[in-house]
């Protein structure tokens, strides 16, 4: 159930015209056509003010009760509240801030992550149907306040991450069997890469076609990417941001690029340039090599490739 605003705004005074518009803009609204403005039922009280406002210079202004029958209706609605690109927005100025925060003094650092949060919670306020994206971005700001912390705030007590990962000694895990589902996709296949490339590169593969019934992952092999796995989706994380976070691969800012992209083709969220070649390169690749181990061979290529990019994060 959705409230919807219909406005004839007065000509004059102009200031009124623009108070109006930037307050519907304030509040998220879904604009259904010019003077047509839309919110969730439970927000309906956002409209008072502007009704009261309007119809006080002698402007018009109901708010109604507005249902739907068909799907299709209600998806064109939802589509109106994607918040999808002002994520995208927000990810460019938390990026520029990540990147610059080795050479920022700790006052103008501190002062930029305070804006970068504080245009978040703003995002979020609107996010009237928050999906992936709000969490991914949640996610990346509570990184980038760590990332603050290390370089500002060594030796002081540290809170555990809220994501919950204990950081790992990779020498502890050399020459292991690492098992996973079969036919792996986008976040089993950068997986594999990373622990060949970063963590194991001793580290053999083995292929799982039911981990969770008939076919579980034998003895004193490591499980990544199913359910019960040693390694697995966290929170807001995907595998990938998983085992980065576990062996302390996340703060590389190459390795960043690669998992914000595994992380879009795997749950969705925040969509970025490289997500659809390297989705149609990946789907090339599995039907071209039946035989897994040949797919991840192929598939490390494609991430080395990735990972040396120009353009890439130095």
């Amino acid at each position: 159930m959705w409230s919807v605003l219909f406005l004839t705004l007065p000509t004059q005074p102009s200031a009124v015209r623009l108070r109006v518009w930037r307050a519907l803009k304030t509040l998220g609204c879904g604009s259904m056509r010019d003077g047509v403005y839309v919110l969730p039922d439970a927000k309906k009280a956002l409209f008072d003010p502007l009704v009261t406002e309007v119809r006080a210079h002698g402007g018009q202004a109901s708010v109604l009760e507005l249902s739907v029958s068909e799907e299709a209706q209600r998806t064109e609605i939802l589509a109106l509240f994607d918040r999808t690109e002002a994520y995208g927005q927000w990810r460019v100025e938390a990026q520029r801030l990540a990147a610059a925060l080795p050479e920022l003094p700790e006052t103008e650092a501190r002062r930029r992550w305070r804006a970068v949060s504080e245009a978040l919670h703003a995002l979020v306020r609107i996010d009237y149907y928050p999906g992936a994206a709000a969490e991914q971005a949640q996610a990346e700001l509570d990184a980038l306040r760590e990332a603050l912390d290390a370089r500002f705030s060594r030796g002081e007590p540290v809170a555990q991450a809220p994501h919950g990962i204990p950081r790992l000694d990779p020498r502890k895990f050399q020459g292991k069997r690492w098992a996973t589902r079969e036919r792996p996709w986008v976040d089993r296949l950068a997986c594999a890469w990373l622990i060949r490339r970063f963590i194991d590169t001793e580290a053999r593969f083995v292929w799982l076609a039911d981990p969770a019934g008939s076919t579980p992952a034998p003895r004193g092999t490591l499980g990544f990417d199913y359910d019960g796995a040693r390694f697995t989706h966290v929170g807001a994380r995907v595998s990938f941001e998983v085992l980065a976070a576990s062996f302390g691969l996340d703060a590389d800012p190459r390795l960043q690029r690669i998992a914000r992209a595994v992380h879009f083709l795997d749950v969705g969220g925040i969509p970025v340039p490289e997500a659809a070649g390297l989705e149609a390169v990946l789907a090339g690749l599995r039907e071209v090599h039946a035989d897994d181990d040949q797919l991840t061979l192929a598939a490390a290529a494609v991430f080395d490739a990735l990972h040396a990019a120009p353009g890439a994060p130095a």
